[in-house]
């Protein structure tokens, strides 16, 4: 099983790079237009092949060992990002965090355009370490969905915006112990506080992103001029009741992110919320929560197949080869996983759990599956790019500058 399991899980991350074929075939065989399309979801990609190794394991291992590991399985992370990024997509959040970035903007010594798309891939991100790197990327993406992508860009704009959301997304949750995906699989059992992730990793994740996000900007700057129009909506401005009573389930959402019967029973007091006010919402994004939370789902039942050929190779290594190993291995793996799998391991030296930690946020944004809040993202922005998909070796590309540059924070500084 874990032979096939490994296999499996290959042949997923080969899907993910091949969804464009899938595309063209549901293009060119229209009568099976509808089974082409499907897999040409990224989101649906590890879903599916966790659906194969469940029909395998049923098959060779029988129901009650198949169902035994499925149990085991831990689906609060999965839950978690369906609930938060349904919350925090709202309008009344929305409304808040956009105020809120303009707000600041005006005080930033740039054009408003620049100001704008610097803070979206700055401020918004280091938000993550309050409000959970899922809430802070479904946040800028909309964001960016609603301004810089609201018009015609060109496709290297959307890429290296992309590749340095996804970057700073990942390594700007660092500064606590509780956002980011990584380091939640480790801090409670290696005992790290909010204030020794502000000095081994806050700091420096804060340096990387003010850097690839001016950088950024300062390479197209001509091109941002029209982030300073306010997107244009017919909708009227939410009451600040309710955008308080959002806050307030967005909050305690976030206070309970490790315990899914409480998270989930507010999820759904808030649905019953937003129905009640319907007036001041705009459609939830359900579909797309549901999508991001399937392919998370996927990829925990392939990821407990993994760890007989994953912590052998990192144990292998020293501090500083783990960190690159880890930034490497991360590019075809979930970033929690690969920490998860550090955290079972007795006897492990300070350095090479902060440089195990800082390669996994570090490779976070290489791919779609190297961090959990990645497919929110995609989900979101993916209708702006050439066949409403976003090109696995383009955000790859994209990416490696501001991977590069954490690199040098995390490894420098």
């Amino acid at each position: 099983m874990q032979v096939i399991g490994a296999t499996l899980f290959a042949l997923a991350v080969l899907h993910t790079f091949s969804t464009k074929f899938f595309e063209r075939l549901s293009h060119t065989n229209p009568r099976h237009a509808g089974i082409w399309h499907l897999l040409g979801e990224v989101e649906v990609v590890f879903g599916f092949w966790a659906l194969v190794l469940m029909l395998f394991m049923f098959g060779i291992s029988g129901k009650e060992q198949a169902t035994a590991y499925l149990d085991s399985r831990n689906f609060t992370e999965p839950l978690f990002v369906f609930a938060i990024m349904v919350i925090a997509a709202t309008r009344p959040i929305l409304q808040f965090a956009g105020t809120l970035v303009r707000f600041i903007a005006r005080y930033v010594p740039l054009p408003q355009g620049m100001a704008l798309y610097f803070l979206v891939l700055s401020f918004v991100p280091i938000l993550g370490s309050f409000i959970t790197e899922p809430a802070a990327m479904t946040l800028a993406a909309l964001m960016l969905r609603d301004t810089l992508f609201a018009r015609d860009i060109s496709n290297k704009l959307k890429y290296v915006t992309l590749g340095v959301l996804f970057v700073n997304i990942s390594i700007g949750g660092t500064l606590t112990p509780f956002a980011a995906p990584p380091v939640l699989m480790v801090a409670t059992k290696w005992n790290w506080d909010t204030w020794f992730m502000i000095s081994n990793f806050g700091w420096k994740a804060t340096v990387a992103v003010l850097i690839n996000a001016g950088c950024a900007m300062l390479l197209f700057r001509k091109q941002l001029g029209h982030m300073a129009a306010r997107p244009k909506s017919d909708a009227t401005s939410v009451p600040l009741p309710v955008v308080l009573v959002h806050l307030v389930f967005l909050a305690l959402v976030v206070v309970f992110a490790h315990h899914p019967a409480v998270f989930m029973g507010l999820f759904l007091f808030f649905l019953g919320f937003s129905t009640a006010y319907q007036r001041h919402q705009n459609p939830l994004v359900l579909r797309e929560a549901l999508l991001v939370a399937f392919f998370l789902a996927g990829l925990v039942v392939l990821g407990g197949q993994q760890q007989w050929w994953l912590e052998p190779v990192l144990m292998g290594m020293d501090a500083n080869a783990v960190f690159f190993g880890a930034t490497a291995l991360t590019a075809i793996t979930d970033n929690a996983a690969l920490t998860y799998l550090g955290s079972l391991v007795p006897g492990l030296s300070d350095d090479f759990k902060v440089a195990l930690v800082a390669g996994a946020v570090t490779g976070g944004g290489l791919t779609l599956i190297a961090n959990a809040p990645n497919p929110a993202g995609a989900a979101i922005l993916k209708e702006k790019f050439s066949d409403k998909a976003i090109q696995p070796l383009g955000l790859l590309v994209a990416a490696l500058p501001p991977t590069l540059v954490a690199v040098l924070a995390f490894r420098l500084l």
